[in-house]
Formats: C-alpha cells, sequence, structure tokens
C-alpha cells in the first residue's frame, strides 16, 4: 500500500517537531537560569524569537523529507538521503542538550559544526535527488550557520 503524500508531509511534520520538542525540555527551564546569566553577543536575538524560528524550520525539515520519501524508499540513494536526514536531526536535537543540559558552551560549539557539515551534505543528497526540497533546506542552514556564530560568541564572551 503507498502512503499519500500528504501522510508523510504530517509524519514529517510530526517526527521533526517531536525533536524540538524534546529539546525544549533542557532548553527552556535553562533560559530563566543558567542562560540568562552568560554574556551575549550584541546580536542575540530575543528569547522569543527562538521558539517560532524552530517551529518554522523544523515544519519545513518536515515537507522536505517528506519529499524525499514520496521518491521511493526502495532505492539506495533515497534511502542514504533519509539515512543523512535523520542523522542531522539526531545531531540538531542533541545540540540542546550539550548547551543548555549540560551547560557546555565549547562541546556544544563543537558539535555544530558538525551539525552543519551534516546539514550541507543533506542539502547536497536532497537537492540532487528532487530539486526544491534542497533548497527548502537553505533557511535551516543559514539559521544553524547564526547559531553556530552565536554559539562561538558566547564561548569566547565567558
Amino acid at each position: 500500500m503507498k502512503i499519500p503524500f500528504w501522510a508523510k508531509v504530517i509524519f514529517g511534520i510530526l517526527a521533526c517537531n517531536a525533536v524540538g520538542l524534546a529539546a525544549s525540555t533542557v532548553t527552556l527551564p535553562a533560559i530563566s537560569t543558567w542562560y540568562a546569566d552568560l554574556n551575549k553577543p550584541f546580536f542575540n536575538p530575543p528569547n522569543w524569537l527562538f521558539g517560532p524560528v524552530w517551529t518554522i524550520l523544523y515544519t519545513l525539515m518536515g515537507v522536505v523529507a517528506a519529499g524525499i520519501w514520496e521518491k521511493g524508499t526502495s532505492k539506495p540513494e533515497i534511502k542514504s538521503a533519509l539515512n543523512l536526514f535523520g542523522a542531522q536531526l539526531l545531531l540538531n536535537g542533541l545540540w540542546s542538550f550539550l548547551f543548555f543540559g549540560l551547560q557546555s558552551p565549547l562541546i556544544a560549539f563543537i558539535e555544530i559544526i558538525l551539525l552543519l557539515v551534516f546539514i550541507l551534505l543533506t542539502f547536497k543528497k536532497f537537492r540532487k535527488i528532487e530539486r526544491w526540497t534542497g533548497w527548502l533546506l537553505v533557511p535551516y542552514l543559514m539559521w544553524v550557520a547564526f547559531a553556530g556564530i552565536l554559539n562561538l560568541s558566547i564561548v569566547v564572551l565567558n
């Protein structure tokens, strides 16, 4: 039985946002405590902005994953692409546990560099399979690159 595209989209969106929800379990408690006491750069966005931005990005990621899944999981290049996507999604969630949970901006910065590499690899692979899916990852890539600069700034300032 073929799963309809709309069902893949819903599943993808829910799965990606579930990672964000899991990450929020360590992020939210730290916002008003440990994180509030850190020195932050002048370009640090207001705390309220992160939730809506990540919800949009996780939603786009879910749509993108569905777009690749729609190509058929019996093909090795599709399996490989979805495995890569899963790895970067896991790294995405892990960052919050390192930064906020362990309260370790340095370890989180090292991990975010790895995350950026995996996002770039996913972008290249997805774009090759279905062009629009790669391009929908660009806002995510840009936000994580910005988050990396922000993370590094926090390491330096603290």
